[in-house]
């Protein structure tokens, strides 16, 4: 009960609270002793003498452990959320953007979504557009809607005819395979002898070495911000600042979701278990989504520790279902 009113009431809870709102039919004596033993466990803190108790990070960890009952999400709610996805066509990163304004809109909290990496996309196919002379543009396509574009230079003047034969060679060779396998294939074929391919292919290869040198790994999608200046956990000026650099931070944002990749489903991370700094007052409640059974990236929502953690839990992972169903319904191939 100390957890679910700090929930609610974002203060010190005090054991004349306790015993007028329980049925456990104790004095208010006795449960201040109860809560005394709490704090010498660990579970419970007070911040001053005159105080009642507030949960310490251990004190949610058994809470959401070994007490919590989690909700589920109500018919109308659920229908709220897939309503959001039949009103568009969302194509490519469009559908991860507004899964993160989703989250943080039925939360009411920071929504995050780790996009898949490129390097776990499959390739669907690659175009090439004569841009000027010598400047090609390429496009990777993956099975998941995903299009990446990357200007390349390339050594001589080629016809956009004669780059729709080489995308075509580059269809054959890698439809179907991930980006990093595109990578590895690619290295082998350009190792091998150059007598064993006609003058095309090995232009091919070459054109395709280029245009899969690099792309950015990721992206992190974050909105909300201003949703939590209202918690009075985050009123200090200075653990604001620092939450909002971290926020802002993309390498950081990569690596707090990288963790969440393993294992698949709902995981929850308070305070101190995130493992950054700046993000010790908060809890993450994360789920991973695929397609396929591929794990492909993961989505969540950040907010204050005493965060309400049984409506929160079926939100994401609810999320993750729908947008599951839409990447294997409307993106995937065989």
């Amino acid at each position: 009960m100390v957890i679910e009113d700090y929930i609610d009431l974002a203060g010190p809870v005090s054991s004349m609270t306790i015993a007028r709102k329980s049925d456990l039919g104790l004095s208010s004596a006795t449960i201040r002793n109860i809560m005394s033993d709490l704090e010498e466990m660990g579970l419970l803190s007070q911040p001053h003498t005159s105080a009642g108790r507030v949960p310490t990070e251990k004190g949610f960890r058994f809470y959401v452990d070994y007490i919590l009952d989690v909700n589920e999400l109500s018919s109308q709610e659920k229908r709220e959320i897939r309503s959001r996805y039949l009103a568009h066509s969302f194509e490519g990163k469009d559908l991860f953007r507004e899964t993160c304004k989703m989250l943080s809109a039925s939360s009411h909290y920071l929504g995050v979504v780790l996009a898949p990496r490129l390097s776990e996309l499959v390739l669907q196919h690659i175009e090439f557009v004569k841009l000027r002379k010598r400047l090609v543009l390429a496009i990777f396509v993956s099975t998941t809607g995903i299009v990446q574009n990357r200007i390349i230079e390339v050594d001589e003047d080629l016809s956009q005819s004669k780059l729709d034969h080489l995308s075509d060679e580059l269809n054959k060779l890698l439809t179907g395979l991930t980006l990093q396998q595109v990578r590895e294939r690619l290295f082998n074929q350009m190792r091998m002898e150059k007598y064993a391919y006609d003058r095309l292919f090995l232009e091919a290869i070459k054109l395709g070495g280029k245009a899969f040198s690099s792309f950015d790994e990721t992206d992190v999608f974050i909105e909300g911000r201003t949703n939590i200046l209202s918690e009075p956990e985050f009123g200090n000026i200075s653990i604001m600042t620092d939450l909002f650099r971290a926020f802002e931070e993309k390498a950081t944002m990569v690596k707090l979701l990288d963790k969440c990749m393993e294992p698949k489903g709902v995981r929850i991370s308070i305070g101190s278990e995130s493992q950054v700094q700046e993000m010790e007052t908060c809890s993450l409640v994360t789920s991973t989504y695929g397609c396929k059974g591929r794990t492909l990236g993961a989505l969540g929502v950040i907010g204050p520790r005493r965060m309400n953690y049984s409506r929160i839990v079926p939100l994401v992972d609810y999320s993750a279902k729908i947008l599951n169903e839409i990447l294997e319904t409307y993106y995937s191939v065989e």
